[in-house]
């Protein structure tokens, strides 16, 4: 099993690999997310995610996998990333409440030799909100550092959200059966090139 290297500061991933059943190691690079302003919104978690890989290529040893991740709410075609304030918390909150948004999280596999990016999207339906419990959330949970200012793990995801089409994992930060099965041939690509 080559050494995997995630390259990402959200312990929310961390702990989804560890659960997963991976052994890793976590180092970090701060990547420039800019992206094309016509780019599609739906294909911009990869781009991201595709530039932290190119990125965090200088990690790589021959053995090494290094792999990024991006996520980002959309919702009627607007991208909607980690709050700036609390008011800004708010204001997307209120936003995505009595509504559907899109849940897309870009993936990116990278070694010595191969790179291989995914995305997968989730649709995510938050029942209709009061004042007061948007409110209550955001002091509550300070959801400053998550995309669309919310946590599907936490009280929103418990009390709010009515249903979603799609991974569960996704929502919180990786589509970890996709992950699974797409780590799993790129491993396998990995160690065949080794051996060549």
């Amino acid at each position: 099993m080559p050494k995997i290297i995630l390259a990402s500061k959200s312990p929310r991933r961390s702990f989804l690999m560890e659960q997963a059943g991976y052994t890793f190691e976590v180092k970090t690079k701060d990547t420039n997310e800019d992206f094309p302003e016509e780019m599609d919104a739906d294909l911009v978690a990869e781009y991201i995610a595709h530039k932290k890989a190119e990125d965090a290529r200088e990690f790589i040893t021959n053995d090494e996998i290094v792999m990024t991740a991006d996520t980002i709410v959309v919702h009627d075609g607007v991208i909607f990333g980690k709050p700036e304030s609390r008011k800004d918390a708010l204001r997307i909150v209120e936003i995505l409440a009595g509504s559907m948004h899109k849940v897309i999280t870009g993936v990116c596999f990278i070694s010595k030799n191969q790179i291989k990016s995914f995305s997968d999207c989730t649709e995510v339906y938050i029942n209709e909100m009061t004042n007061k419990e948007i409110q209550d959330y955001v002091d509550n949970f300070k959801p400053f550092d998550k995309a669309g200012a919310y946590a599907i793990q936490e009280w929103i995801g418990m009390c709010k959200i009515g249903r979603i089409n799609g991974s569960y994992t996704n929502v919180m930060g990786l589509p970890m059966s996709r992950v699974y099965e797409e780590l799993g041939l790129f491993i396998k690509g990995h160690e065949e090139h080794l051996k060549a």
